[in-house]
């Protein structure tokens, strides 16, 4: 039997680099779409609404692929014939690219994809990525050049450099040219504005609206398509939580329907089948999720009553269940260790979660809902070793753990290897760097200390370069401290995951020491001021301070045991520091992502819900002396 359409449906997701204006398009279709109504709507009060999680707000990014869904029924619809309009589903994905997963997530879940550029920055790394994806699954792409009404937009340029990334991608995917056919939408998404004529370089699109995307959405995006003869089938691609329902599992319908109240087969990711029930059945509209009694093919629902159903499973049919395959995301690249806080001030703020079996809970939670995290025991029963694509997909789920109470000791992230052949390697990354030209010795200088090699260089005669460079991941831990000092804050590097390639051989890293606290007790001012000409400082004065906790950074490649507790010797004639006060150099006050990059391999970082520190992981320090004596006699 031939294949059937649902016209009334489309299945899109929206992709990207970071910062290229996914998250403000999506806002501006439901604008549009009527979405919003009140106050909300009179007011244009809401901004980045799919950005709901505190993080993403603060740090300007996206971490969780989300969907929504847009009623249109605009002209384009009304030319097709489609009556009642289109539900257009749509995908929020992430555009950093640790969080890969949810990119590919994202993916199975749709039929074709709007592809994001900024009109300035043009592909980056991420759009390299995630474009691979789409090509590998064979999907139709859509080219929305946003922001186009920058001041140093180069629309035409920009154009030509995704064309030279598709040929790259395509030559990998063995595709015919029928993929470069794709169709070009120019816009301003801060605007909601589109148009299908290219403007000029600074200006508007000539459209009022973003009718011309609608419309090419509906005309390119193919409607999704069922055998009547297959049975239920429901995909398992994503998990939420309601406080009345419990878990939920989001589902992308591939064929048959699926009703409240149902009894489905459960095929679980090991073999097994299980009948359940389906206590709720919920729809997307806009921003909310309502119930419905029934969905088909296409529909991208979410459904309550399985409390331990994960991500890639399937419903079926119980008298015919036929499971799809399991979903399966890159290898992780990067590691550290998760482990029960250590420090003497362990268990100091009330309420806080400081027991290892409260970690591991939390860590196995974490794995029901990112495919792209793997957890492994340790030597240690309170530690255990979590692998994720890179540095800040991990950093985020500590700060995570961090806002809800727990205490925690982070290692140094270090690299995933692997054996090829009998020899190890190791994750490779392609960095690309935009920077003012007169910082290119210097990052070249920083980057060939970190066995980076250099692969393109081009000027768009603005006076910035871009570089193209393959680094070893290891390479570029703690790389960004670095590179933001040396670019004096000017410079912008992204990277994504490339490969495994033969190990590089060793790379330093850090070229400072670090001032350790010889004693506990708390820092002085006195102290403070007498070490500042020694490197720079980490704390304020009247910080408590412990045996082996790193109160600064040293000028110099050596740790210095230091005694930062030191009280001036009062007299009669003057007050203790109040002469040394005013000239006292303010503290670096690292974050989380920063501690994790300054610290070294004999190094980790205390988390606490009040105050993030850096230690050595041995705070003794003659048993650190001795340690290293035993490593040099055996070299």
């Amino acid at each position: 039997m031939p294949l059937k359409n649902r016209d009334d449906i489309r299945n899109v997701a929206i992709v990207a680099h970071v910062d290229h204006g996914k998250t403000t398009l999506v806002d501006a279709m439901l604008w549009q779409a009527g979405a919003f109504t009140g106050h909300d709507a009179e007011s244009h009060t809401v901004e980045r609404v799919m950005d709901s999680g505190d993080l993403e707000r603060e740090k300007g990014i996206t971490i969780l692929a989300k969907n929504t869904a847009v009623h249109y029924n605009g002209p384009a619809a009304q030319e097709l014939g489609i009556d009642g309009g289109v539900t257009i589903n749509i995908i929020d994905t992430p555009g950093h690219a640790d969080f890969g997963g949810e990119v590919e997530r994202g993916l199975s879940m749709v039929d074709g994809v709007v592809l994001l550029v900024d009109a300035s920055e043009g592909p980056l790394p991420q759009t390299r990525f995630v474009l691979r994806k789409a090509l590998a699954a064979r999907m139709p792409v859509i080219l929305c050049i946003n922001k186009v009404d920058r001041p140093d937009s180069r629309i035409e340029a920009v154009t030509e450099e995704v064309y030279e990334l598709f040929m790259d991608l395509l030559d990998d995917a063995d595709q015919n040219s029928a993929a470069l056919e794709f169709p070009i939408v120019y816009a301003s998404a801060k605007s909601g504005r589109a148009s299908l004529t290219r403007p000029s370089d600074g200006e508007q699109p000539d459209s009022r609206d973003l009718e011309p995307l609608f419309r090419t959405i509906l005309d390119t995006i193919p409607a999704p398509t069922y055998d009547p003869e297959v049975p239920l089938q429901a995909h398992v691609t994503n998990l939420d939580s309601s406080l009345f329902l419990g878990r939920l599992a989001l589902c992308r319908i591939r064929s048959g329907t699926i009703n409240k109240g149902q009894q489905v087969a459960w095929c679980r990711s090991d073999g097994s089948m299980q009948k359940v029930k389906i206590t709720e059945l919920l729809l997307t509209e806009a921003l909310e999720r309502v119930p419905a009694t029934s969905a088909g093919p296409g529909d991208i629902i979410a459904i309550a009553g399985i409390p331990e159903i994960t991500i890639g499973e399937t419903l079926a049919d119980v008298d015919d269940p036929r499971p799809l395959p399991l979903i399966t995301v890159d290898e992780p690249a990067i590691s550290m260790t998760i482990g029960t806080n250590t420090s003497p001030l362990a268990g100091r703020v009330k309420g806080s979660k400081v027991t290892a079996r409260l970690v591991k809970d939390r860590l196995d939670k974490e794995l029901i809902g990112n495919v792209s995290l793997r957890v492994l025991p340790t030597e240690r029963p309170d530690a255990w070793e979590v692998q994720g694509r890179g540095e800040l997909a991990l950093a985020i789920l500590v700060e995570q753990m961090r806002r809800e109470g727990f205490e925690l000791t982070v290692g140094k992230p270090q690299v995933v290897t692997k054996e090829i052949d009998g020899k190890i390697h190791e994750p490779v990354e392609r960095l690309t760097i935009d920077a003012p030209e007169e910082h290119l010795g210097a990052i070249t200088q920083v980057l060939a200390a970190r066995k980076g090699r250099m692969e393109q260089m081009s000027n768009h005669g603005t006076g910035w370069i871009r570089m193209d460079f393959i680094v070893p991941a290891r390479g570029l831990i703690g790389f960004r401290t670095e590179f933001m000092t040396e670019t004096r804050g000017t410079g912008i590097a992204n990277h994504v995951f490339e490969g495994y390639s033969p190990w590089f051989g060793e790379i330093r890293t850090r070229q400072t020491g670090s001032l350790v606290s010889d004693r506990t007790g708390v820092a002085t001012t006195y102290a403070m001021f007498n070490l500042q000409e020694r490197g720079s400082m980490f704390l304020e004065p009247t910080t408590e301070v412990y045996e082996g906790m790193i109160v600064g950074e040293n000028s110099r490649a050596d740790d210095m045991d230091v005694n930062i507790t030191k009280e001036r010797k009062l007299t009669n004639v003057r007050s203790a520091g109040a002469d040394v006060l005013e000239r006292l150099i303010p503290a670096r006050n690292l974050s989380l992502e920063q501690s994790l990059e300054f610290c070294r391999e004999d190094e980790c970082v205390e988390v606490t819900p009040e105050a993030v520190r850096i230690r050595k992981v041995v705070l003794d320090h003659n048993l650190r002396a001795r340690s290293a004596a035993r490593a040099k006699n055996r070299d």
